[in-house]
């Protein structure tokens, strides 16, 4: 594509140095107002065509039509190209900016539920703190209690040996045996 635009341009570049008159300025301001810029270039190409005459203008007028035509042609699919790649850029900025949006979404959703988390980890720890102390008091309350109730018993054993000593001492006095330890010796 580039060695065709080359071969054209080095074309009109040829077909201008050819040219043998400049136009005047009043035919250059009344070319600019009926031709677009493009065939703007081209127009002191036509007039020489015009003035050579015979075949050869034709077939060059040809050329040059054809040239024109490949040449409108390829800009208007360079301006497509162009505009396809930009409306592109444009959707991609777009998707970029909506996907930007959507992080920055999540990060904050993430953000707020491990912040939930944390404080529901916090109370359950403070819950279980709580319990735990609950326990050890409960323990603890059970323990004394055990530790009362020993020491009850060990206060009736310790009464129930004084009582039995006392009546061991009276049986000894006395000379009398207990009545309910030899029952069933008793004949």
């Amino acid at each position: 594509m580039e060695s065709s635009q080359l071969h054209s341009v080095d074309s009109v570049q040829v077909k201008e140095l050819e040219k043998p008159d400049p136009p005047t300025a009043s035919a250059v301001s009344h070319q600019s107002l009926e031709e677009p810029k493009e065939h703007a270039i081209t127009a002191p190409l036509v007039q020489k065509v015009e003035d050579s005459g015979g075949n050869k203008g034709t077939v060059d007028s040809v050329d040059r039509d054809a040239e024109l035509a490949r040449v409108v042609s390829e800009k208007r699919l360079a301006l497509i190209k162009a505009w396809e790649e930009s409306e592109k850029t444009k959707a991609e900025n777009r998707a970029y900016k909506k996907l930007s949006a959507v992080g920055l979404w999540e990060s904050k959703k993430k953000a707020s539920v491990e912040a939930q988390l944390k404080i529901i980890e916090e109370n359950l720890e403070r819950k279980k703190a709580e319990y735990a102390e609950k326990m050890k008091n409960k323990i603890a309350d059970i323990h004394r209690s055990a530790e009362e109730k020993r020491a009850m018993v060990e206060a009736q054993k310790r009464e129930e040996f004084i009582e039995l000593e006392e009546t061991a001492a009276k049986f000894r006095s006395s000379g009398r045996t207990p009545a309910k330890f030899f029952a069933c010796f008793k004949a």
